[in-house]
């Protein structure tokens, strides 16, 4: 089964869920209307369902072949990407003044789960390429603006973030790949990086590296890091491509899951060292890579939340398709769907609900970067600004914990075929799980919100934001009370409930005579005690032996033979 856009369920969270129809109305987002945002949707699921979605077995069947120093991208791919970015989605939260649409976080946010479902290897690749446009956008020189933010945009360019090496992992500060500065206002940069995402393929003509590499005098640790723009191709001054820079692709990694998408190792500085141009100012680079970060790591949580919709969808298919025994209460002569087995029924609304609550969380995380960016007063962009830096590793890590759990359970759901990989369900599984593991793994996000963003603003961010969770609770278990919303129309109090609740409520009291109080197996009268407080099971008074069974014999006993259990009981209990 292939994926299709739910984008009805997509708009309800985004419009309700997320914060994103009161901002809308209150004006956050000037003359932005609710049916374009309805269309942007409309056409994002359209592109996702009918174009990307029919790729993605295609791409992880056929992988990324890697000869002479170039990738080969599934067939099918660098057309669909190309169709992509011409359709202006590269774009949608850009900057105006590069060629962008600069619509909302909260609207690019959906776009990227759908991206993301329909084929979660080919939209890894340009959610980089927006965080390098929004990372060069805040840090960059605007001759480097001007020169490159175009055609990343527009998406005829794309970006890679570069930062793991061998011996640096989570570990960012061991990073060893250096920098020297060239005399000339560039630098020339020589070293290793691993685990790069789209490196190297063949959607463009030109690859954007953002580097972290160290100079010479430079600090240790993360203080000594600085962010280069390294161009596979330099850029000559009327914007052709000029000749091939010191950087090369070495091979690319055999992975569990997203086979489509080519992960590198790099190599500069073969040839003394790839031209570089700096990125804000020297030994500020993990600033300027955080601003690209936190946006990696919120789409990384939208694609937990794709891959979890998809296996979702593929998983409720299959049950309802897949036909074994005979269900309870099901009609003799035939067999039942597996859905209809109450099993089943809890995987597929587990899976169902996991997916929304973390969908909701990380669309209110955009809603908060939206108005982190956008408020007026600065107050509030202050307040919103910790709002965003609250949720953002709460949403990376939930979402993508849930991809796996839900993945998981779609194969379970499928049984015996989803451990092959003819259904498809394998797949999804195999995909989601590096979503926890890279832009930072979830166990460094539970480092970070505890050591990092629960205490800002001295505890009043997360304060607020549980006050808000609270009064959204106590709003709910009032519309779901019946005696705080009063009666129903024709409804009538009955005799045997109380305190205005209808019978079967929970919290209702029956005021019904009570079922006696089971005897015991002893045979002993039970204590006096209300009869409702004894479980209905038999039970054995404490420190009483249980009557032995009487056991009658078939004929009269022989002279010398043994007495029957009964007699000898007697004889026992009429003795001195």
């Amino acid at each position: 089964m292939t994926y299709r856009a739910p984008v009805a369920d997509i708009a309800f969270a985004l419009k309700h869920a997320s914060g994103f129809a009161p901002a809308l109305a209150e004006g956050l987002y000037g003359d932005l209307a609710e049916d374009l945002v309805d269309a942007v949707l409309a056409e994002a699921g359209r592109f996702a369902s009918d174009v990307l979605a029919p790729l993605n077995a295609i791409g992880d069947r056929h992988g990324t072949p890697f000869r002479d120093g170039t990738v080969t991208t599934p067939p099918g791919w660098r057309q669909a990407y190309r169709d992509w970015a011409a359709g202006g989605w590269n774009g949608l939260a850009a900057p105006a003044q590069w060629g962008g649409q600069d619509l909302p976080q909260a609207v690019n946010a959906p776009c990227l789960e759908m991206w993301n479902a329909a084929s979660m290897a080919f939209g890894i690749g340009p959610v980089l390429t927006m965080a390098g446009v929004e990372a060069l956008a805040h840090h960059g020189s605007d001759t480097l603006k001007r020169t490159y933010l175009p055609k990343l945009v527009s998406g005829e360019w794309m970006g890679t973030m570069q930062l793991t090496e061998p011996q640096a992992g989570s570990d960012v500060g061991a990073l060893r790949t250096k920098a020297e500065r060239a005399g000339d206002g560039t630098y020339r940069i020589s070293g290793q990086k691993i685990f790069i995402t789209y490196g190297e393929h063949d959607f463009t003509d030109n690859i954007i590296h953002l580097v972290l590499a160290r100079l010479p005098d430079a600090p240790a640790g993360t203080r000594g890091l600085s962010l280069f723009l390294v161009p596979k191709f330099a850029v000559n001054p009327d914007g052709s491509l000029g000749p091939r820079n010191d950087v090369r692709a070495h091979s690319v990694e055999h992975k569990l899951g997203i086979h489509g998408s080519p992960t590198c190792t790099m190599v500069y500085g073969d040839e003394g060292g790839a031209t570089a141009f700096l990125v804000g100012e020297e030994n500020r680079g993990m600033a300027c890579m955080f601003t690209m970060m936190n946006q990696a790591r919120l789409a990384v949580g939208l694609q937990g939340v794709g891959i979890a919709e998809r296996a979702t969808q593929q998983a409720l298919a299959y049950a309802r398709e897949r036909r074994q025994g005979r269900a309870p209460g099901a009609p003799a002569g035939g067999s039942s769907p597996i859905i209809a087995y109450p099993d089943v029924k809890r995987m597929l609304m587990t899976m169902r609900a996991l997916t929304r609550a973390a969908r909701a969380i990380c669309y209110a995380t955009a809603v908060a970067l939206d108005r982190a960016r956008l408020s007026a007063d600065p107050a509030t962009r202050q307040a919103a600004h910790e709002r965003a830096s609250l949720l953002t590793p709460a949403a990376k890590a939930f979402a993508t914990d849930i991809g796996c759990e839900v993945a998981s359970l779609g194969i379970q759901v499928h049984g015996g075929m989803g451990y092959v990989e003819e259904t498809g369900a394998a797949q999804h599984f195999r995909d989601a799980r590096i979503a926890p593991i890279y832009e930072g793994t979830n166990g460094i996000q539970a480092i970070d919100l505890v050591t990092r963003k629960l205490p800002l603003a001295e505890g009043a961010t997360v304060k607020a934001y549980l006050g808000e969770l609270r009064r959204i609770l106590a709003t709910v278990d009032a519309a779901n009370d019946p005696a705080s919303a009063g009666p129903a129309p024709g409804w009538e109090k009955p005799s045997t409930a109380w305190s205005g609740r209808p019978n079967g409520c929970r919290r209702a009291r029956s005021r019904t005579k009570p079922l006696p109080a089971p005897r015991p197996i002893c045979g002993c009268s039970p204590p006096r005690r209300a009869a409702r407080s004894w479980p209905r099971r038999r039970w054995r008074r404490r420190g009483c032996r249980p009557r032995q069974a009487r056991i009658r014999p078939r004929a009269s006993p022989s002279p010398g033979s043994s007495p029957s259990i009964s007699r000898s009981r007697r004889a026992a209990s009429s003795a001195p």
